[in-house]
């Protein structure tokens, strides 16, 4: 089956080598000459995936049976209304359903609207006056953040990335976001900010059926310990358990059933989902809330669970889209994971260092026990450069978190050149300060209950 991919990162290297792993036919349109996707697709078509005309167009000429999306802006875009009105079956959201993620305005308001549990205080402001007046008398702490989309790299937290108590500094990035459109629109979301852990539920539907994957937690700041600028993601880990150490059995089940009746909402309110829809939830001592639905895989979290599939992802994506996921069982192996992701140095500030040069001993990653994804590079005369975002993902994959965070650690002696990268995800010190964490904010909460 041919099978049409968009994106050039190391998310899509995740989604092609699963597709290739039950034998589909890959046709790739990708903005960068990512080699491993090359390396998989049966041809490559450079192009911006965001261009409609250029996907349909592309779609049309290798008379593909199917499309995935990985980058969100394409799905914001409209590429996916676009090719189904040609024919071709599509595993991914339309522009209407993929808002839920484009527009955190409608996602926040389709919550409240439909009752999906979860939602944290919020407010939406298109006057940058009125968001200056509820943040001067707001009592709580905030994040501020742009409705549209700015590649995880748009929130900005108070007690983080400015002082606890400061509603002057919120104002003033509200207004920044106001002004600039950042995101792509002048609207601006105020929440209340939330004290817990993050944590990732991606999951496989077809708008009726959902299919959960195991649970990640990502790390966005770029220093280590989670200190730093947000960034669209410095690495990830999963446990073999397909849980989080810091989590409940209630906990993942409350993110479940939250998961569930949004795609429930999405298909009441006209749109159905179909595709891969990913919560990224906040767990706290009043249980898991949501910070954002995404309506793609997760990057890099698509590089932890995506190598642990066991059932036939091809036939996963034909059920998305024909709406018949109900009718075929979904595992995946009982293995841990880590992600650490190369990037350049200075990467997360405007000071980022562009077009440096990589080598990667390949033999040498797979014999540490790890995978290796190209991300936003370029395969330029034999010669890998990095852009001013990611380069590699190195995922070690063991039976137990200490030996995939080995594995990684190990995999990454094989990169060589002018990088950075948080050494710290996976290791049993991050985990332990996270499950220590939560346990004090639940002594903290049973205090003051007790008076």
């Amino acid at each position: 089956m041919k099978v049409l991919l968009l994106g050039g990162g190391a998310r899509e290297h995740a989604m092609a080598e699963a597709l290739r792993r039950w034998s589909a036919e890959v046709y790739a349109l990708l903005p960068n000459a990512n080699p491993g996707i090359a390396r998989l697709a049966a041809k490559v078509k450079r192009a911006d995936p965001t261009d409609v005309e250029a996907v349909r167009a592309f779609a049309e000429e290798e008379a593909v049976d199917l499309m995935v999306v990985g980058p969100e802006a394409a799905l914001k875009a409209g590429v996916t209304d676009e090719v189904a009105g040609s024919g071709v079956r599509v595993a991914s959201p339309s522009q209407m359903a993929a808002r839920v993620e484009t527009s955190k305005a409608y996602m926040r308001e389709l919550m409240k609207r439909r009752n999906v549990p979860g939602t944290i205080e919020a407010e939406v402001f298109t006057d940058g006056a009125k968001a200056r007046r509820f943040l001067e008398s707001c009592p709580y702490p905030v994040a501020v953040k742009p409705a549209g989309l700015t590649g995880g790299k748009g929130v900005r937290v108070e007690g983080k990335d400015f002082k606890e108590g400061d509603k002057a500094a919120a104002a003033e990035y509200a207004s920044e976001v106001l002004g600039k459109h950042v995101g792509g629109e002048a609207c601006v979301v105020v929440e209340r900010r939330l004290e817990g852990e993050e944590f990732t539920l991606m999951a496989f539907t077809d708008g009726r059926t959902v299919r959960p994957m195991p649970l990640v937690q990502d790390h966005k700041r770029a220093l280590e310990g989670d200190k730093g600028p947000n960034t669209g993601g410095m690495g990830s880990y999963s446990l073999a358990d397909h849980s989080l150490p810091f989590l409940a059995p209630e906990d993942r089940a409350a993110a479940q059933d939250t998961v569930e009746q949004m795609v429930r909402a999405l298909r009441a309110d006209g749109c159905p989902f179909v595709g891969v829809i990913y919560g990224q939830f906040i767990a706290t001592v009043d249980g898991p809330r949501v910070i954002e639905f995404n309506a793609r895989f997760g990057d890099p979290e698509a590089t932890n669970v995506l190598p642990l599939l066991e059932t036939d992802y091809l036939r996963v994506c034909q059920a998305m889209a024909d709406g018949t996921l109900a009718d075929l069982p979904v595992s995946f192996a009982r293995k841990a994971t880590v992600c650490k992701y190369v990037v350049p140095t200075g990467y997360g500030t405007p000071a980022v260092a562009r077009g440096a040069q990589i080598n990667v001993d390949e033999p040498a990653v797979t014999r540490a026990g790890a995978r290796l994804y190209f991300a936003a590079v370029d395969e330029v005369g034999g010669a890998l450069r990095m852009t001013s975002s990611r380069a590699l993902a190195v995922v070690g994959v063991a039976d137990r978190l200490q030996a995939a965070e080995r594995a990684a650690e190990q995999a990454l002696g094989a990169v060589s050149g002018e990088y950075y990268v948080r050494h710290d995800i996976g290791t049993q010190e991050l985990v332990t300060r996270k499950v220590e964490r939560m346990k004090g904010l639940r002594i903290k909460q049973a205090k003051r209950a007790q008076g």
